[in-house]
């Protein structure tokens, strides 16, 4: 039986660049351990030559760098066609910045000091979401009574609409994706969240219920909670009387 063709369905080449040695190093080790192929650079100047000169999957992008820096960088690649998908590093942590990085065509924004395991986990959402050929679903997803419309950007459920914000929406998504398996809260994480995430698991337990309160609006519950491990999206218990008629 053949393999497909990336034998690591999460790997990569990444392009890391970042002025601090220990945490360019640091970033480098623990995503060569994760299966991605990294190269690294510590200036503006030698990102662009390297990115010019070959197609990264992603490149992971510290802002604030001695020459030109991480912004400039993306306004010149992105003057040349180059498109390839950016995570933004900084430490200084403003809206304007977020909003100036993310405007430019970045796809992400993190701010110093960060994990290591959550920066992997919003690589790996971001190649996901911008990988060329990546299979996706039908338009239409339906479980029970509940049809999501991702197309139109919409949820109904026996009928009628059921008005959800993009993080509620992108949560029901995933679940319909998973009908019936338990999926942890770092599994959530990891595919509902991206630069707005704000570092707790706590959010999803939030938002879960308040698509759970949404969704019961027309119909009985259908998200289950496996304590201490995570959700699953599961048809309704038939009700049935039991007595004297």
């Amino acid at each position: 039986m053949s393999e497909a063709a990336d034998p690591r369905p999460d790997g990569g080449e990444l392009l890391v660049v970042d002025d601090e040695p220990f945490l360019r190093d640091a970033v480098a080790a623990s995503l060569r351990f994760l299966g991605f192929d990294v190269t690294t650079a510590q200036t503006g100047t030698e990102a662009l030559r390297l990115a010019r000169g070959h197609p990264f999957d992603l490149m992971v992008l510290d802002v604030m760098l001695p020459d030109i820096d991480g912004f400039e960088v993306i306004r010149r690649l992105r003057g040349d066609g180059c498109q390839v998908p950016v995570i933004f590093l900084t430490a200084r942590d403003t809206q304007a910045d977020k909003v100036t990085g993310l405007t430019l065509g970045g796809d992400d924004y993190m701010t110093k000091p960060f994990g290591l395991e959550e920066l992997a986990a919003r690589i790996r959402t971001v190649l996901r979401r911008t990988r060329p050929g990546a299979a996706e679903p039908g338009p239409v997803l339906v479980f029970g009574d509940i049809e999501l419309d991702q197309d139109a950007y919409e949820v109904r459920r026996s009928g009628h609409l059921v008005e959800l914000s993009p993080t509620e929406f992108r949560l029901l998504r995933y679940l319909m994706l998973n009908p019936g398996r338990v999926l942890t809260r770092a599994q959530i994480l990891d595919h509902v969240w991206d630069y707005d995430f704000g570092g707790s698991s706590t959010v999803v337990a939030t938002y879960v219920a308040y698509l759970r309160r949404k969704l019961a609006t027309h119909g009985p519950e259908v998200i289950r909670t496996q304590r201490g491990i995570g959700y699953s999206l599961r048809l309704p218990r038939p009700t049935t009387s039991v007595g004297p008629s």
